[in-house]
């Protein structure tokens, strides 16, 4: 039987880039898939390749959005099993470009956006005393990037709230656990490589090499390496994992977390 038959497991941002390559993975395990995305266009082109999965489109920014897709998901499909969190992405800035109302959109953009889908699936899941939780946050939030700071102080506080989630609710039967993906060949990484290439005066593809070369490794990670990992952590597997984040960067950074 595969890994993951008949469970319901709802991707956010699972249109494209990490989420798609989760979605993909879920389906091959038998699973009932959601996908959502703000655009419907993308869900629409995303399911043409997930046989049998359902996509609802809804702005997560929104908690009253993310709330209604929620409820929709449970009515249509079923209780939640896994929630995998991988909506939401942060605009890069100049640090003399930051100003309030830009760090309050990162953190709509990524924090909440997680947020505000979690928190009513988690306390659903808690009350039926099991399911997953994986966040996909990003390595930004354990090393300041000059022109990821709104974002990446997002992604921190999306570690934090992991640790702290799975601590409070290890004892209902929930797991939450993240991932910190490093460079990942997903159209977001390239929109960041414009971004760092502007802020540098080089070319685009003058900042890609530049940055695969801090890559021990040598090479960015491939959406479906983060997704073997995201469907490890969902598995009984992993049952005794939870409030921890796991960083995915090839080693860039070798630091004791």
């Amino acid at each position: 039987m595969k890994s993951f038959h008949s469970k319901i497991v709802l991707i956010t941002g699972g249109s494209k880039g990490i989420g798609l390559a989760c979605a993909r993975q879920f389906v091959e395990e038998g699973a009932r898939v959601v996908i959502n995305s703000r655009s419907q266009a993308n869900i629409d082109t995303a399911l043409a390749q997930l046989p049998g999965a359902l996509g609802f489109a809804a702005d997560l920014s929104d908690d009253s959005a993310a709330a209604e897709l929620v409820a929709r998901v449970t009515q249509k499909v079923g209780p939640i099993d896994v929630l995998v969190n991988s909506a939401g992405a942060a605009k890069r800035s100049p640090p003399d470009d930051l100003t309030p109302a830009f760090w309050r959109a990162a953190m709509d953009a990524k924090f909440f956006s997680t947020i505000n889908v979690l928190d009513p699936v988690v306390k659903a899941m808690a009350v039926r005393g099991c399911g997953v939780i994986v966040n996909i946050i990003g390595a930004g939030g354990k090393v300041a990037s000059p022109i990821h700071l709104a974002g990446g102080s997002a992604n921190a506080a999306l570690m934090l709230a992991t640790a702290g989630l799975g601590n409070a609710y290890a004892a209902s039967g929930v797991r939450v656990v993240g991932i910190s993906p490093g460079l990942t060949e997903t159209g977001r990484v390239a929109e960041g490589m414009a971004a760092d290439a502007s802020h540098a005066g080089i070319t685009v593809e003058e900042a890609i090499e530049r940055s695969v070369k801090k890559i021990p490794m040598g090479r960015m990670a491939k959406p479906e390496e983060i997704a073997d990992l995201v469907l490890f952590l969902a598995s009984d597997k992993a049952r005794y994992i939870t409030g921890i984040t796991v960083t995915m960067d090839g080693a860039q950074y070798p630091v004791v977390v």
